[in-house]
C-alpha cells in the first residue's frame, strides 16, 4: 500500500469508499437515511472535486495499484501554523492494517511548518477515538456541528502537537 495525491480519476472510487465506510460506521448511530443524506451532500463528486484544488491542502489516497483502501484530506490554517484534518477514512475491509497510520504520517509530513494538527471525531465513534488517541491526539473540546455549519452532529475536538 502506498500513499499518493488524489486525482480527478479517483473521485468516483473515493465517493464509494466514503459511502461504504460511513454506512458501516454511522448507520447504527444516525440511521441509514441520515447517512445517505450526509454522504450525498458531503461526499458528492462536486464536493470532492473542490478539495482537489483547495489551496494549502492535501488530498491523499492509500492505493495498492488495484484498489484505493483509504483517503485523507487536510488543510492548513491561513497562518500555516495549524493543520485541520477534515477527513481520514479507511474502508472497513482494510481497517487495522496500518493504512490510517500511513495516511496520517503523510498528512503530517506534507505540512512541515504546522505545529498543531486538529480534528473532529463523532462522540460515538469509539474506533476512531481509540485510533487518534493511540496516535498522540488528546481531546481539547467539543462542537455541536461537526463537519459543517449547522450539521447538528456533535463531535469531540482532538489535537496533536507537531514538530
Amino acid at each position: 500500500m502506498f500513499v499518493r495525491t488524489a486525482s480527478e480519476r479517483d473521485l468516483e472510487t473515493i465517493k464509494t469508499l466514503l459511502a461504504e465506510t460511513w454506512h458501516a460506521t454511522y448507520d447504527a448511530i444516525y440511521g441509514v437515511e441520515r447517512v445517505n443524506e450526509i454522504t450525498a451532500e458531503w461526499h458528492s463528486l462536486a464536493s470532492l472535486k473542490a478539495r482537489l484544488t483547495r489551496p494549502n491542502s492535501e488530498f491523499l489516497v492509500a492505493d495498492d495499484g488495484k484498489k484505493i483502501a483509504g483517503m485523507a484530506f487536510a488543510a492548513a490554517t491561513s497562518d500555516g501554523k495549524a493543520l485541520v484534518l477534515h477527513q481520514l477514512y479507511v474502508h472497513p475491509g482494510n481497517q487495522r492494517a496500518g493504512i490510517g497510520r500511513l495516511l496520517l504520517d503523510e498528512v503530517e509530513q506534507s505540512f512541515p511548518e504546522a505545529r498543531t494538527l486538529r480534528l473532529e471525531v463523532e462522540e460515538a465513534n469509539a474506533g476512531a477515538i481509540a485510533f487518534y488517541g493511540a496516535n498522540g491526539f488528546v481531546p481539547v473540546g467539543a462542537t455541536a456541528n461537526c463537519g459543517a455549519d449547522q450539521s447538528g452532529i456533535p463531535a469531540l475536538i482532538f489535537e496533536k502537537q507537531l514538530g
